[in-house]
């Protein structure tokens, strides 16, 4: 898959079900549940991590170039997925190590473009990730920005403090990892 990009949004979340009530009187498609695992890995430029979908047997790996601002931030991403995930988890740490792993349980939910991220870290607790999937790489669109603005206003994050790196530097904050 070729580069693409989206604008993230990560904030702590103190009352999930008011959330995923929030998504669903939004109209939010709800797209289930994903139990995931993201063993990342240490190289020097950027983000590279192994996605594996525990329940679902799948995996990909996916790369990607984000600023650790706080706010509504952009970040370009490539995604490889593969048929053996421990296999490259394997050939990936003996080149590079393990940076560390975050485990998660996360509710779907898609609004037009906005994949909305009802998370439940392991070790770090609820948050809330919105993605805006843009469909040109670097231009945002008038209706892309709307739909972002809609799910920010309907789940009430524009009061909320937004965290500015990943969960895996959280943990590492917290001592968790």
């Amino acid at each position: 898959m070729g580069e693409r990009e989206n604008i993230e949004l990560k904030t702590a979340d103190a009352d999930p079900a008011a959330t995923e009530r929030a998504c669903r009187a939004l109209g939010a498609v709800d797209g289930g549940i994903l139990v995931q695992r993201d063993t990342y890995f240490d190289i020097a430029r950027g983000r590279l991590k192994l996605r594996e979908d525990l329940e679902r047997h799948t995996a990909e790996l996916i790369f990607y170039l984000r600023a650790d601002e706080a706010g509504l931030r952009s970040s370009s991403y490539w995604r490889a997925p593969t048929a053996d995930g421990d296999a490259l988890r394997s050939l990936l740490e003996a080149a590079h190590g393990i940076a560390g792993t975050v485990c998660k349980r996360r509710r779907l939910f898609l609004h037009r473009n906005v994949r909305i991220h009802l998370d439940e870290v392991d070790g770090l607790g609820s948050f809330v990730e919105l993605e805006s999937v843009l469909a040109e790489a670097g231009r945002e669109s008038a209706e892309e920005a709307a739909a972002l603005a809609e799910v920010v206003g309907a789940l009430g994050l524009a009061a909320r403090a937004a965290i500015p790196g990943g969960y895996l530097e959280l943990m590492a904050a917290s001592g968790a990892s």
